[in-house]
């Protein structure tokens, strides 16, 4: 299994079960959209060394100061500022990847058509999102009412396709755990509310890996 330097990170095995899955290796090109502090961009950048880039990009300014600062000692990652919708890069890429994005943007399939365009052909996109709603804090759903599409987890495999996307793969997993733990304490940061010692699942993160026509 690929070692990930994710810091507090539940979600790292998908994450690197997706990346093993295509072999990202020296050299590779990618994008993390939605990079925010930049530690998947770190991720990215420690497993396609000096010889790779990794474009850490945001649409909030201060998600790229951050990056820089986390990014401090990786050359290869440059941070840019930009949404999603409006994504440009000077090069195609190898892997666009996003996470916890699509849930809150407008037009998630815009997002992902700009992905697919920002690949090379034969190039891979990887989306993971939830499905919030199959949460659960002792038995109850949870619920995100602040964020557009909560559940669009649930229909990221469709979604792919009508970005022009050639689904490859798909799966969802959810952390669980009770009492104090990653799981509790990461549940605590996310809602700001402390479940004790309740049972909780997480909201499955479905990933998908999907790849634009070699052509």
């Amino acid at each position: 299994m690929t070692e990930l330097g994710l810091r507090n990170d539940v979600y790292r095995r998908p994450l690197a079960t997706a990346l093993e899955r295509l072999g990202v290796g020296e050299g590779w090109c990618c994008v993390d959209v939605g990079a925010g502090g930049g530690d998947v961009s770190v991720a990215l950048a420690e497993i396609v060394g000096r010889t790779g880039r990794v474009y850490a990009v945001d649409n909030d300014p201060r998600a790229r100061d951050e990056v820089a600062r986390t990014a401090a000692a990786h050359t290869q990652v440059l941070a840019i500022t930009q949404a999603g919708e409006d994504l440009l890069l000077p090069e195609p890429v190898d892997l666009a990847f996003c996470r916890f994005l699509l849930m809150h943007v407008v037009e998630p399939v815009a997002v992902l058509a700009r992905m697919a365009k920002a690949v090379r052909a034969g190039g891979w996109v990887v989306a993971q999102e939830p499905i919030t709603s199959a949460g659960r804090v002792g038995g109850s759903p949870l619920s995100m009412p602040d964020a557009p599409h909560p559940d669009v987890g649930a229909l990221l495999p469709a979604l792919v396709g009508r970005a022009g996307l050639d689904l490859v793969d798909a799966w969802a997993e959810a952390p669980a755990g009770a009492g104090p733990g990653p799981v509790t304490g990461y549940l605590a940061t996310l809602s700001e509310v402390d479940p004790g010692d309740d049972p909780v699942v997480l909201p499955p993160l479905v990933t998908v890996l999907a790849r634009r026509e070699a052509r």
